[in-house]
């Protein structure tokens, strides 16, 4: 398989097993959700898991791919407040799980990148075919 076609399945991947995780366990996504935000946490927690499995199927597919893309990556900055709100939940917690919580923050960039990445192949395929 090119690598052209592996990364936006890879991010597919991701994102689908993060939608799941969302429905199967969503009591530690309700935790992260800011406080700021209206409504319940529990809305939001299956509102951003329906979302990643959206984007899952939008990436998943070639001709919806440099959109849905684009949209995984503003999707990704979107969901930024909610790594900073587990990080100062968390920073009272074990030193492993206050780690893990800041170690989210700058996960984020690559998933940025990636995304436009494949937004960019999107592109490229696009004006090929």
């Amino acid at each position: 398989m090119a690598r052209s076609t592996r990364s936006p399945l890879m991010l597919a991947g991701l994102l689908a097993t993060a939608g799941v995780a969302h429905f199967v366990a969503p009591r530690r996504f309700d935790a992260i959700v800011p406080r700021a935000v209206p409504g319940p946490p529990r809305a939001w927690t299956y509102a951003s898991g329906a979302v990643e499995l959206a984007l899952a199927a939008g990436l998943a597919v070639p001709r919806t791919r440099q959109a849905t893309a684009r949209a995984a990556a503003a999707f990704f900055v979107g969901v930024f407040p909610a790594n900073v709100q587990m990080a100062v939940d968390w920073r009272h917690r074990p030193a492993p799980l206050r780690n893990a919580a800041l170690a989210r923050l700058p996960l984020q960039v690559p998933l940025v990148l990636w995304a436009r990445s494949v937004a960019r192949e999107g592109s490229s395929a696009t004006s090929r075919g």
